[in-house]
């Protein structure tokens, strides 16, 4: 077998247009997820600066949740992300 090498990503640009590094990104730790920092962790994954293994494994999050965030994200821009609106955006 061969191991496809992606080379990662130095910065992407964040959700609010500026640069965003490793660096820059929740801590590790977060509980609380505002707006800002799940659209953080999503243009992370879509940029290539972490993996969507990695970003589950870093935060502690299911596949299927962080797939809800970014699918909020397509359908919704960031207010979708909001979770006191989940409801209005829901099915």
């Amino acid at each position: 077998m061969t191991d496809h090498y992606r080379p990662r990503a130095k910065y992407v640009i964040g959700p609010d247009g500026s640069p965003l590094t490793v660096a820059d990104l929740p801590p590790k730790n977060t509980k609380r997820w505002v707006i800002r920092r799940k659209a953080e962790v999503v243009a992370a994954v879509r940029g290539g600066l972490l993996s969507l293994e990695e970003a589950c494994d870093r935060y502690t999050l299911t596949v299927e949740e962080f797939l809800s965030w970014q699918h909020s994200i397509d359908r919704h821009g960031l207010p979708g992300l909001r979770a006191t609106r989940v409801q209005q955006y829901r099915q």
